[in-house]
């Protein structure tokens, strides 16, 4: 594995670019099927470490999963404990979402992950399901946990929506499989709202109906069961991120072909943050383009519904005339880095001002120069730190393999934009 790559600038660009399947549909898509009783066949699922630890999680608890390129086949009964703990990597959306599908099991289940995901938090999601009778063990209130069940949860439960949307989603998908009807109660403002649509939308396809009152409540009447059957993942439109903001930092056009403008993820947004910023863009039935018009102008947004957007924008903001401030992202805090203090770190070196607040930055940029930047095993530091090498020369990305997390061949892709 490379320990760095030095990035080629370039400018005027006019390229058509497709996306791999989006890893957070995959990964719903998986512990859904997990919940199923029959086979269901997942096409364009992402190829990535986070998809792998959720198929070698869903194995552990005797899920059968054949992978074959980018198709997997699961077929299940009910998920059994399984016979040792389950190492799940760096991946908080593994550890949370299949922590939740504990709840259906009869028996004990231990999940444990690297040093970093032994401390992201995961008290919010113990506290809830243990309204619902399942009992968590943790020492620190982060993996590893250890959970007992006995295939006997339901009824009412309290999430805290400020920390992250994947608690209540993970809560959302197992709720179908409980004995008594499920109402969850939201304490506070709920956070990245367009992942709980994006959750809410796919158990609908599959033939289960959640109840949104107003990000306040979700009802979820119990006794409703997962059809199996073939289901097609969206393209990744926080990959795709990463290729739109490149046509608005070097110019020209890019587009997306497999990403629709309607698409259930919040992150297809991104485009519009751009046009704001003073972009074109433009949209088909299954592709979004993006144009640089040469000048970009410097905003002040809340990216609390796409924080995954809040770095991939902070780097586009280095180029801008004016300030640039993101609010409302305080969550990226708990993420695979503290992202807030991480990005700052980085954008300095390359010659802003940034100024460090407890929900987000602002940028005020200023005379770019070359850097190393380092990516904190972060794969959105890497893929997002990338667009300043298409106006900075000597820009290096240190430890580009952690794209591998959900992107892996997102550098090839990246060095084929002309």
């Amino acid at each position: 594995m490379m320990e760095s790559i030095t990035l080629k600038p370039r400018t005027n660009l006019n390229a058509t670019v497709t996306i791999p399947g989006s890893k957070s549909c995959t990964a719903r898509a998986l512990v859904m099927a997990g919940l199923t009783v029959g086979e269901s066949t997942l096409l364009e699922c992402a190829d990535c470490d986070d998809s792998t630890f959720m198929v070698d999680g869903l194995r552990g608890f005797g899920v059968s999963v054949a992978r074959s390129g980018n198709t997997i086949r699961a077929g299940c009964g009910p998920l059994l404990p399984p016979s040792a703990p389950l190492f799940l990597g760096n991946s908080g959306t593994a550890v949370r979402f299949l922590a939740a599908a504990c709840a259906t099991l009869d028996g004990v289940a231990a999940l444990d992950g690297t040093q970093r995901m032994r401390e992201r938090p995961i008290r919010d999601l113990i506290e809830a399901m243990g309204a619902w009778g399942v009992e968590v063990l943790s020492e620190t209130g982060c993996p590893p946990i250890t959970i007992i069940a006995h295939n006997d949860f339901g009824g009412a439960t309290c999430v805290k929506g400020s920390a992250s949307s994947q608690y209540l989603s993970g809560l959302l998908m197992v709720a179908p499989c409980a004995k008594r009807d499920v109402t969850i109660h939201i304490e506070g403002e709920l956070v990245s709202k367009p992942y709980i649509d994006l959750t809410i939308a796919m158990m609908k396809e599959r033939g289960v109906i959640a109840r949104n009152l107003d990000y306040r409540r979700f009802e979820v009447p119990a006794g409703q069961r997962y059809l199996p059957g073939e289901y097609a993942i969206e393209a990744d439109a926080s990959g795709a991120s990463y290729f739109f903001a490149a046509a608005a930092v070097a110019g020209g056009s890019v587009r997306v072909d497999n990403l629709s403008p309607a698409s259930h993820q919040g992150d297809a947004h991104f485009p519009e943050v751009l046009a704001r910023m003073g972009c074109t863009i433009r949209e088909g039935g299954h592709w979004i383009e993006v144009s640089g018009t040469g000048r970009l102008q410097g905003i002040d947004v809340d990216l609390n519904a796409m924080p995954d957007m809040a770095q991939t924008l902070a780097v586009t903001a280095l180029f801008a005339d004016g300030p640039t401030r993101i609010r409302n992202v305080h969550n990226l805090r708990i993420k695979e880095t503290d992202r807030i203090a991480a990005t700052a770190a980085e954008l300095r070196k390359l010659g802003a001002t940034v100024h460090e607040h407890e929900d987000g930055l602002e940028i005020i940029p200023g005379t770019v120069r070359a850097a190393a930047i380092d990516t904190y095993d972060d794969h959105r530091m890497a893929m997002s730190f990338a667009l300043a090498g298409l106006r900075i020369p000597g820009v290096v990305i240190n430890d580009p393999g952690c794209v591998s997390k959900t992107f892996p061949d997102f550098f090839e892709r990246f060095d084929a934009l002309g």
